[in-house]
């Protein structure tokens, strides 16, 4: 099985693009990026084979991958990736958010998938070294940032079941606005009643993209019953709560507790896991525990959950609203608008990660050269 191999030291190999995007259309761009539409000048890349461990690290000019048709992870899925971004703050410093847990999760995918390990080191410094080049690309601004997307996959070429014996691993990066078009408003889900995400013993730990791809069939179903996201339940007894499709969930008691939701077939979110400090840092009591289905229905109804959101890197956290399932709906924020709790834990993250609070537990991690 691959395994963390002893790479050499880190020293990139920079080829800059010839014809980067003029100054003018960068600030256009900038000025209003949208979501995963537009993408910085650069890439980082880097191989891995058995004999060679992790080599051939550079930043090149950002453009197609050239594959084999016979590429493994075109064919066998075998790929993974992670998501996080980088923040300007007021003084024109550019920071990332908690990249060693992100590091420490590629890690835990590249192991499940059959990938090998990037070294913890290899994985910071290649977005280090990306934005050595590209931080012109960070904007500043609102809630503006720098989505960077790590990504491996087995890059051999054959055909045949088994763990490719070379592996690509790349950066890009992508500068962004809001995740959801009508901002911070309580968002609706569809309750996926005939379809699972993952299940015990499957891959739904680990961040690879046929978990993702398993989602679009249900979204496009909520999409018809008018929501714009998914919820899942467990794969045995469709009961207990899982995640979005690409988000984890948590739920406000009239009590003032957070819970959210326990499996081994959930994605262990870096905001998820944080918020269980900031939570605890406000005063909140947060637990992680199975929640069923109707805890949730009922407890809405009743007025037992007051408030419901989602977290994630690309939305960071976003209000629930309606719950809609093909027997009816509860909504746990009837006004449109986030409810306190919610909007208290969103400001104390963002102001974190854009630099407005004190960074009191060493998370933010300051990159440029």
């Amino acid at each position: 099985m691959p395994a963390v191999t002893t790479a050499k030291p880190f020293q990139p190999r920079i080829e800059r693009r010839t014809d980067p995007v003029s100054e003018a259309d960068r600030d256009a761009i900038l000025n209003a990026p949208g979501f995963g539409q537009h993408f910085t000048d650069h890439m980082f890349l880097a191989e891995w084979t058995p004999e060679a461990g992790w080599h051939d690290e550079r930043i090149v000019p950002y453009g197609p991958l050239a594959l084999d048709p016979a590429t493994a992870a075109l064919h066998y899925a075998q790929e993974i990736f992670e998501g996080l971004k980088a923040y300007r703050h007021e003084n024109g410093s550019v920071w990332v958010f908690r990249p060693e847990q992100n590091a420490a999760r590629f890690q835990r995918s590249a192991a499940r998938m059959m990938l090998p390990e990037l070294p913890i080191d290899w994985f910071i410094e290649s977005i280090d070294a990306l934005l050595s080049v590209d931080g012109a690309w960070v904007p500043g601004g609102g809630e503006k940032a720098l989505y960077l997307r790590p990504f491996m996959f087995g890059s051999e070429s054959f055909l045949g079941v088994r763990s490719a014996r070379k592996a690509t691993y790349a950066v890009i990066a992508s500068p962004v606005g809001g995740y959801f078009d009508a901002g911070v408003k309580p968002v609706s889900l569809w309750l996926a009643e005939n379809y699972t995400r993952a299940s015990a013993g499957g891959t739904g730990a680990a961040k690879c993209g046929g978990n993702y791809a398993a989602s679009l069939l249900p979204l496009a179903e909520a999409a018809q019953h008018g929501c714009e996201q998914v919820v899942f339940l467990d794969a045995t007894e469709h009961r207990m709560v899982e995640e979005l499709g690409g988000m984890n969930l948590y739920f406000v008691y009239d009590d003032g507790q957070l819970v959210t939701p326990a499996s081994d077939s959930i994605l262990d979110g870096i905001i998820k896991k944080s918020l269980r400090d900031v939570a605890a840092d406000l005063g909140y009591n947060v637990t992680e525990r199975p929640i069923a289905i109707e805890e949730w229905t009922e407890g809405v109804a009743a007025g037992r959950i007051t408030e419901v959101f989602a977290c994630g890197t690309a939305a960071v956290i976003t209000p629930i609203g309606r719950l809609v399932w093909s027997g009816g709906e509860v909504n746990s924020a009837a006004d449109g608008q986030a409810g306190p709790v919610t909007a208290t834990l969103r400001r104390a993250l963002v102001d974190l990660q854009y630099g407005r609070a004190q960074d009191t537990r060493g998370w933010m991690h300051r990159t440029g050269r």
